[in-house]
């Protein structure tokens, strides 16, 4: 299973660091179009690899480079088409192309995975995605939760890596749809799943469908010109073969809104120790991944950053969407007390200042009416409001 990743980079470079290991990316959107967060979870907006069929006339238009070499490995015999690989922003969690109305968020739920062993038979609902509908979805990573305790009531996030820092590409499916009643496209994706290599037993008994970046299992994966399922093409869906990480993270990366770097760094680790305040600064990805060292102590103070485009909610637990505070309940004397309480106090600490004791003052009647002092009175040396100021308001 794969619910949440991490997709914490830019798109600008994700795009570059595709091509530096052999990848074409002929189209990529803005980075804005794609969430940047060390906590990706289902509804966001994704990084999606994917090919597509184009007219070579209209591609060598808005290209420089030579693309010879992608026209013969596209179709036999069919000059004027090339194939174009693009950066697509996608929304997790796919929707048929034949779905009239907006799915509810349980619904959208059910297909932010894909079993392989659902794509065996050439038949059901994966049938057309998995004929011409093959994608690669991008991030740094995914988490799993460990069930610890008794019942598994403790559940200990784990955040899964390559162990060479390169970015991970699972395969997946995509779709587009266009409700009843619009003519807007809503791209969306899900990741399939297979079952777990011996490394991530422990952890879970599936794991996503994880292909090396320019391989020879991605490039057949993403053929168009194979338009047939094909035991090939089921042949590329198995556990990862290469070398991961796995090591447990904060907990915090288990509620829905909280972003921080560290939710990619281990628990133990001497960086995420001393850097609590990193936690509540959302800080925007840097393409070194790795925290500065901070000194040992920590700082008193700690800089909060607030998000104003998430709006308060009372069902959600997370530092960004916390509910507000219930305001403190300032305990107050009955009218009857209040008035004697406030001239003790005002005498005790008037007869602390002058020397004079309070018997030898002139005691006030409540019912008199005293004019109010000016505010330059009632203040202290240092321009502070004298305790007693404070209770004749």
């Amino acid at each position: 299973m794969c619910g949440r990743y991490a997709l914490g980079v830019r798109l600008a470079y994700i795009q570059q660091r595709m091509q530096e290991q052999g990848m074409q990316v002929d189209e990529a959107p803005d980075d804005d179009a794609v969430r940047e967060t060390f906590n990706f979870a289902p509804g966001n907006f994704g990084a999606v690899y994917r090919a597509e069929v184009t007219d070579k006339e209209s591609y060598n238009a808005q290209q420089d480079a030579d693309s010879e070499h992608q026209t013969q490995h596209l179709e036999k015999g069919k000059d004027n088409t090339v194939i174009k690989y693009k950066l697509q922003s996608m929304k997790w969690g796919l929707i048929p192309f034949w779905t009239k109305r907006q799915p509810d968020y349980g619904s959208m739920m059910r297909t932010i995975n894909c079993r392989d062993d659902s794509l065996i038979e050439d038949s059901g609902m994966w049938t057309t995605m998995k004929r011409r509908k093959r994608c690669i979805v991008v991030c740094q990573g995914f988490y799993e939760w460990l069930k610890k305790g008794p019942g598994g009531k403790e559940k200990v996030p784990h955040f899964i890596r390559r162990k060479d820092g390169e970015l991970m590409c699972f395969a997946g499916l995509w779709d587009c749809v266009s409700y009843e009643g619009s003519d807007e496209k809503l791209y969306t994706y899900t990741v399939i799943t297979t079952s777990s290599n011996s490394y991530l037993k422990f952890l879970h008994e599936r794991m996503p469908v994880i292909l090396d970046s320019g391989g020879e299992a991605m490039n057949k994966w993403l053929d168009p010109s194979q338009k047939t399922w094909s035991k090939d093409l089921q042949s590329l869906l198995k556990p990862y073969e290469g070398e991961l990480e796995c090591y447990p993270v904060p907990k915090e990366v288990g509620k829905v809104g909280n972003n921080s770097p560290n939710f990619i760094v281990p628990v133990d680790s001497k960086e995420n120790k001393s850097n609590i305040a990193n936690f509540f600064a959302n800080t925007k990805t840097k393409e070194n991944l790795e925290p500065s060292p901070k000194k040992e102590t920590l700082s008193p103070k700690v800089k909060m950053v607030k998000d104003d485009d998430r709006p308060t909610k009372d069902s959600e637990w997370s530092e960004d969407n916390a509910p507000k505070p219930v305001p403190a309940v300032k305990r107050e004397h009955s009218p009857e007390t209040a008035r004697p309480v406030e001239e003790r106090k005002k005498q005790k600490i008037n007869s602390d200042l002058t020397g004079v004791s309070p018997q030898k003052k002139k005691s006030r009647s409540a019912t008199r009416n005293i004019p109010m002092k000016k505010s330059s009175e009632m203040k202290g040396a240092d321009g502070s409001q004298r305790i007693t100021s404070f209770f004749k308001k």
